[in-house]
C-alpha cells in the first residue's frame, strides 16, 4: 500500500514574500567640524536609506552616497524587488545589476543596489526570527575595530586628542589618520600622531590616492620611522599595476590596503589578481550590500588575503561576524557618529571591539524617523 505524501508545514520562505513597500529616503547630516582627506573636503555626509516591507516585517538597508541614489532605488530598483520573492536575494541582486546596465553600474547605481540588498538580508533574517550573523553563519562573537579620522583639516592638537582617545579611552589597537592634502606636512603630522598614541597601538595612514609613486615611496620610508603599519591607497586604486609595484617597495612590516572603491566582485578580484594589496578592503554600502561583502570574503579566502570592512560599522557588524578572513571594521568618525544619532541598535565601542545584539533579529538596526526627518533631502540631483 502506498503511503500518501505528507504536506510539510509552510515556512516563511515557501509562502508569498513579495514586497509590499520599497521606500528610499535621503538625509544630509552636517559634520561636527570641517573634514578633508588627501583629495577632497566636505562639511556634510549624505545617508541614503531604503525600507522594504514583506511578510509583516520591514528590512532596512543604507549607503553613504549622493541623494540621487534614492531616486535610482525609487525609479529603477523598487519594481525589480516587487517582481520577485523577497527571499530570493541572489536572483534580485542579478536583476538589479541588469536594471542599471544602461545607466552604468559603478558609483551611484552600485550604492543604490547595495542599500537594497542589505535591506533584503535584514528582512529575511527578521522573517526567520534570527540575527543576521546567525543566518550568515557566525565565525566570531565580536569584531575589533580601528579608530579612523585624523582628517587633514585637523590641527595637531585635535588630531592627537582624537587618536589618543580611541586608544586610551576606547581600547583600540589600531588608529588611522588622513594624509595627502599637503605631503610636505605629512611626516610631521604622523610623528605627532605617534607621540599621542605611544607604542601600544598600531598607526595607519590613508592617502585616498593623493600621492605620486615617487612621493609615496619617499613618504613610506619616513612613515616607517614612526612604525606605520598600514598604508591605504597611497595611489589611486584604479592604478593596480602601480599599487602592485609600490607594494613590493614598501618597508618591511607596512601593509598596503585598498578596495573601498570596488563596486563589484570583479573589481575586488582584479586587485587580488594584480597582487596590489596586502589587505583587501570591501564596503558593503558600495560593492553590492551583504551579498557583495560575503563575495569579497570568499575571494579573500581563496587568495589567503585578510579582509577589512570599510566604514559604515553598524551595517558591517553582522556580516563581519560571519566573514572568515575579516580582520577588523573601520570605526569611521563620520559614520559612527551618524549611526549613533539616527539608528536604534547602533553598536557601542567597548575595549576596541563591537558586538551584535543577538537578542534582536536581522541586523538589529531601526531608523529613528523623527530624529532623521530634520536632515531629509529630496532625490533630485
Amino acid at each position: 500500500m502506498e503511503t500518501p505524501l505528507q504536506t510539510p508545514l509552510q515556512s516563511p520562505a515557501q509562502s508569498s514574500a513579495r514586497a509590499t513597500r520599497v521606500t528610499p529616503r535621503a538625509f544630509t547630516i552636517p559634520t561636527d567640524r570641517e573634514e578633508a582627506d588627501g583629495t577632497i573636503a566636505w562639511s556634510s555626509t549624505t545617508l541614503v536609506t531604503v525600507e522594504v516591507d514583506a511578510l509583516g516585517h520591514t528590512g532596512l538597508g543604507y549607503s553613504y552616497a549622493h541623494a540621487s541614489a534614492a531616486h535610482v532605488i525609487d525609479s529603477l530598483l523598487a519594481d525589480v524587488v516587487r517582481a520577485h520573492d523577497a527571499f530570493d536575494i541572489g536572483r534580485i541582486a542579478l536583476a538589479m545589476q541588469r536594471a542599471v546596465r544602461n545607466i552604468g553600474r559603478p558609483g551611484i547605481a552600485a550604492c543604490a543596489i547595495s542599500a537594497v540588498d542589505a535591506a533584503l538580508w535584514d528582512l529575511k533574517a527578521k522573517a526567520l526570527d534570527v540575527p543576521l550573523a546567525k543566518l550568515l553563519g557566525m565565525q566570531r562573537d565580536c569584531v575589533p575595530v580601528y579608530g579612523s579620522g585624523g582628517f587633514t583639516t585637523y590641527d595637531l592638537a585635535t588630531l592627537q586628542d582624537q587618536l589618543r582617545d580611541w586608544v586610551q579611552r576606547d581600547g583600540c589597537r589600531w588608529v588611522k589618520m588622513k594624509v595627502g592634502s599637503d605631503p610636505s606636512a605629512d611626516a610631521r603630522r604622523v610623528e605627532a600622531a605617534r607621540a599621542a598614541i605611544g607604542e601600544a597601538a598600531a598607526l595607519f595612514v590613508d592617502a585616498n590616492g593623493a600621492y605620486t609613486p615617487a612621493d609615496a615611496r619617499r613618504l613610506a620610508a619616513q612613515f616607517a620611522a614612526q612604525g606605520v603599519a598600514w598604508f591605504e591607497e597611497p595611489l589611486s586604486s584604479d592604478d593596480r599595476r602601480g599599487l602592485a609595484a609600490l607594494r613590493g617597495a614598501l618597508p618591511a612590516g607596512m601593509a598596503l590596503a585598498a578596495g573601498e572603491y570596488a563596486w563589484s566582485a570583479d573589481d575586488l578580484r582584479e586587485l587580488l589578481e594584480a597582487h596590489a594589496v596586502d589587505v583587501l578592503q570591501a564596503d558593503a554600502t558600495r560593492c553590492g550590500g551583504i551579498t557583495g561583502f560575503m563575495q569579497a570574503d570568499a575571494l579573500c579566502d581563496a587568495w589567503h588575503t585578510p579582509l577589512s570592512a570599510h566604514c559604515a560599522p553598524a551595517l558591517h557588524l553582522h556580516a563581519a561576524c560571519a566573514a572568515r578572513r575579516l580582520e577588523h571594521i573601520e570605526w569611521f568618525h563620520d559614520h559612527a557618529r551618524i549611526e549613533s544619532m539616527l539608528f536604534e541598535g547602533a553598536p557601542r565601542l567597548r575595549d576596541g571591539a563591537i558586538a551584535p545584539d543577538l537578542g534582536r533579529p536581522g541586523h538589529g538596526l531601526a531608523l529613528r524617523h523623527a530624529d532623521a526627518e530634520r536632515y531629509a533631502v529630496g532625490f533630485a540631483v
